[in-house]
Order: structure tokens, then sequence, then C-alpha cells
């Protein structure tokens, strides 16, 4: 082993270790969140090798300075549209925002964008495409796409609740109700009536939004089959997610599963002694990002990495509790059939930690006629990865869904 080698090993070790240690010192709460807290470093440990490396020839300073000049100088995350507010059954105020077709914003570069511009621009019920965003993310997590989209469609894009610019969960802070996959999927049809009062809509749902979509059909199928002529599920899940082994070995797997509920809940509680610690390990953090987010992430544009932090960071501890233990029950692979007549885009990369793509297999295996894409190469945040590629499948998803409402429009008339 080279000495170079060897002090790359050497500063791994470290790095996990420190991973493992903060966690225990966030957890002192309670016999089970110290055992949780060890499970966490099992995970953070996947990155340290990465994060040690870096250490090895950049100095913490300029680490940091490099994180403060990708904050102000990145242009991702800076689209804003008209803002508007849903209000969810319990009160919560949600966060929604649209881009209004033929405002002069964007539909350039491309043959296809001009293209689905004109087509759009002559039906005087184009479908209004809805996004909804993933766990630990917000609406911006949607850049490329909205930038690519403006002024050819109409579009909305909301802050799920506690994510963004959305109110924290009222039920949740006051204790009233825990948060569910079902509760989401309300609050997405919050928005719809407030955003999309009338006309065609496309459904686009990444990772938790496209369980957010998923559980609006399975509560909502008349108002599905009524309004909804497409819809795109990127990188989810109908179910299973408690098995997803997160690229660990089996004895991490397990005890990730069996204690993470446990020492989010305890972290969540002293969440102000959390954030402290999650600043401390920024560098730890970063690599964590890097190698969940996505599946080539030394030929991801640093800004872009950057952005992606930024937004899962915005997201206090005590939200990222909350949520957790929803995953492990979600169940939609029946809700799926709503979809069945509609266009579909079932889209992952085959590189995905978090929602695999044999997820995605499934989904696409119980909707026959929808357009099944799995990304080479591609993780987790594969609209922010690869974004030509995923705009490239909407544009031609939305084309579909818009003949699709003119071909309803006409049978009824």
């Amino acid at each position: 082993m080279s000495d170079r080698t060897g002090a790359a090993a050497d500063a791994a070790i470290d790095a996990a270790a420190e991973a493992v240690t903060t966690a225990g010192n966030w957890s002192r709460a309670g016999r089970r969140a110290s055992l949780a807290g060890a499970a966490l470093g099992v995970v953070a440990a996947g990155a340290a090798a990465g994060v040690a490396i870096e250490r090895l020839t950049v100095g913490r300073g300029v680490r940091r300075k490099a994180r403060l000049a990708l904050d102000a100088a990145g242009p991702y995350g800076t689209l804003r549209g008209t803002p508007g507010t849903a209000v969810a059954e319990d009160g919560t105020e949600l966060h929604y925002e649209t881009d209004e077709p033929g405002d002069g914003k964007g539909a350039k570069g491309g043959a296809r964008r001009k293209r689905l511009l004109g087509l759009l621009g002559r039906r005087s019920e184009a479908p209004t495409v809805v996004f909804s965003h993933g766990y630990c993310l917000n609406q911006d997590s949607w850049h490329f796409q909205r930038a690519a989209l403006r002024g050819a469609v109409r579009s909305v894009h909301w802050d799920q609740r506690s994510h963004g610019r959305s109110e924290r969960g009222r039920a949740q802070r006051d204790g009233t109700e825990p948060v569910t996959i079902d509760l989401l999927g309300r609050d997405l049809k919050a928005v719809l009536d407030a955003a999309v009062p009338e006309g065609p809509i496309v459904l686009v749902g990444h990772s938790m939004g496209g369980m957010t979509v998923m559980a609006l059909a399975d509560q909502y199928p008349e108002y599905v089959a009524e309004r909804v002529v497409g819809v795109a599920l990127i990188g989810t899940s109908a179910g299973r997610l408690s098995e997803v082994a997160f690229g660990l070995p089996s004895l991490g797997v397990k005890a990730f599963h069996r204690f993470a509920p446990g020492v989010l809940k305890a972290l969540g509680a002293q969440s102000e002694l959390v954030e402290k610690g999650r600043r401390a390990t920024a560098d730890l953090f970063a690599g964590l990002v890097k190698r969940y987010s996505f599946g080539t992430p030394k030929e991801v544009d640093p800004g872009v990495a950057r952005f992606a932090e930024r937004m899962i960071e915005a997201t206090p501890i005590d939200v990222v509790a909350e949520f957790f233990p929803a995953f492990a029950v979600h169940d939609k692979t029946e809700a799926l059939a709503a979809f069945d007549p509609v266009p579909a885009l079932v889209l992952a990369g085959d590189r995905d930690l978090i929602t695999p793509s044999d997820h995605s297999e499934a989904i696409a295996g119980l909707l026959p006629g929808a357009e099944s894409v799995c990304e080479p190469g591609a993780g987790h945040l594969v609209m922010l990865e690869r974004p030509e590629v995923v705009t490239g499948h909407l544009e031609t998803l939305i084309e579909r869904a818009a003949a699709t409402a003119a071909g309803a429009r006409s049978a009824r008339a």
C-alpha cells in the first residue's frame, strides 16, 4: 500500500469514526437512540472514503469558501412563478407557484420544445403540468425541467407540507396526526383544487412526490379518471421500501431498518443540537448527498451537487424524523390501475440507491402502456443529474397527454 493510499485509508477511518461519534453524541437521550446512532454511522461510512481523499488535498477553509461561492453564484433554484396558497385539511398552508404559457420565458433551444409550444398553443384546453417533489427536497428540485418548459405549458410547482416555502404541518406540530403518504395525497388534492380548478392535468412526481401522486389516485379514483390525462413517476416506488439495501452490506441494512426510526425520533426531539452537529460535519454530509443523490457524482456540475446539498440540509431534522416512518408502510400497488388508461412515463436511474430501479420496473409492469426508461449511470436525483433526458421524455409525455385530452374532448362533443 502506498503512503498516499495508506493516508487516504486512515483518513477514511477517521471520517467514519467521526460520523459514528457524532451520531452517538446526538443521541444520548436513550439506549435506542445510541444503537440507532451506530446504524446511521454505518450509512455515513459509505461516503467517508471520498470525503477522506478530498481532505488530503483541500483544506477545510477552502472547502467552506467553495461552498459559499457556489451558493452565491449558482443559478439553480432561482426560478419563481405566480405564488398561491392552498389550505390542507388540517389548516396547513401549502405554497405553490404557477408558470403560465406564452409568457416568452421558455420554449427555447429545441425543435420538440417549439413543436410543443405550437401544439399546445392551438388547444384551448391544454393540460396543466403539476410537479410534486421528493423527501427533503422542494419545488426547486425541478429547476431544469421548469426552465425548459416555461412559456410552453402551464405548470404548477408546489412544496409539500413542512418542506420549502410551505408551512410546517399543523397536525404534526400539534401532535394530533402523524405524516402518512395518504395525507400527502390529500394535500395534493387541495393544491389541485386551488391551482387547477378545471381542465386536464398531467401529474409528475419524483420519489415521495410519486408516492403522493399514487395516494391521490388511491383516494380519488373518480377525480383521476375525469381530470388526469398523463402521469410521470420518476425515481419512485409503489411499496417494499423496508427492503431497500441503500448500497449497504446485509448487517448495515438490518441495523438501519431496525434502528433508524428510533434514532430519527430521538434526534428530532433535540433538533437544535443536531443542527449544530450537521453544520460541524458539513464535509461528511456533502459526501453522503453525493453518494445517495447521483450515480456518477464526479461528472455532476459542482454547482448542481451543492444545490442538492443545500435543499436537503434546509430540511430540519425533526421534519426528516416525522416523514421517515411513512415510507415503511407505503403500498400503493393497487392504486396504479387508475393510471392505466392514460399516457404514462416511468423513469429511474440504474444506480439509484434510494428507490432502486427495480421498483420502477415493477411499476411499469403494472402499467403496460407506459414508456419505461432506465437511465444508465444515473442516481436518485436523475432530473438534476440527467436533466435533458428527463425533460425530453416529459415533453413527449405532454404531447401524448395533449392528444389524449383532445381526443376525449372530441368524443364528448
